[in-house]
């Protein structure tokens, strides 16, 4: 995966999440976190569609631009699972 990260990276994510920590006031926050990744996958796919000049071509390279994507949010979730697992206690000590 090419390195997503500049300067505003995490203001980006930090205002992705506090949207789905305003959404938990109505919903569920596993519906919550249905919306996101839905929201990130149409983005996915329309970032994708960007770079080709017809949709057979990128039917053509489906699988392909799936796993990169796939791969990319492995690689964070498991960055993130690691240091919530690792700091399991100061990380849930505000929830409540």
């Amino acid at each position: 995966m090419a390195d997503p990260f500049d300067d505003a990276f995490y203001t980006r994510a930090d205002a992705h999440i506090a949207l789905a920590n305003d959404q938990l006031e109505g919903a569920r926050r596993e519906m919550v976190n249905a919306s996101m990744m839905f929201a990130s996958a149409r983005f996915c796919a329309w970032l994708s569609a960007g770079g080709f000049e017809s949709g057979e071509a990128m039917a053509a390279k489906r699988d392909e631009t799936v796993e990169y994507f796939v791969a990319g949010f492995r690689q964070m979730l498991e960055g993130n699972m690691d240091a919530y697992a690792k700091n399991f206690d100061s990380y849930m000590k505000t929830q409540g």
